[in-house]
């Protein structure tokens, strides 16, 4: 048996969605991981950011030197909460489905 909605036929039993798990227990962890995923993604844009401008000569050995110790440093707080919240690298990644991961994969 199908049944038609908004123009596209599905069956009795389609696939089960992907429901947001609202555990009062994981919220906190939940919600970590949503922030830490943003800063991964304006951490990686400045990096890029960053390496073209060295590349292209726009920075003082000072002003690179202050982005380098900049990024490492954010890098490294990066790594310690991830590591208290159990989290690795690729729990930030999101699945944007059709269009891929959110982050590039390193």
């Amino acid at each position: 048996m199908f049944r038609r909605r908004s123009g596209i036929d599905v069956s009795e039993h389609p696939e089960p969605r992907k429901r947001l798990d609202l555990d009062p227990d994981t919220v906190e962890r939940d919600l970590i991981k949503l922030v830490l995923t943003v800063v991964e993604l304006l951490r990686q844009l400045m990096e890029r950011q960053a390496l073209r401008r060295v590349d292209e000569g726009d920075l003082s050995e000072d002003q690179e030197e202050r982005i380098g110790l900049t990024l490492m440093l954010l890098d490294d707080r990066m790594t310690e909460l991830r590591d208290r919240y159990g989290l690795r690298p690729e729990d930030l990644n999101l699945d944007l489905g059709p269009l891929g991961p959110l982050l590039p994969r390193e």
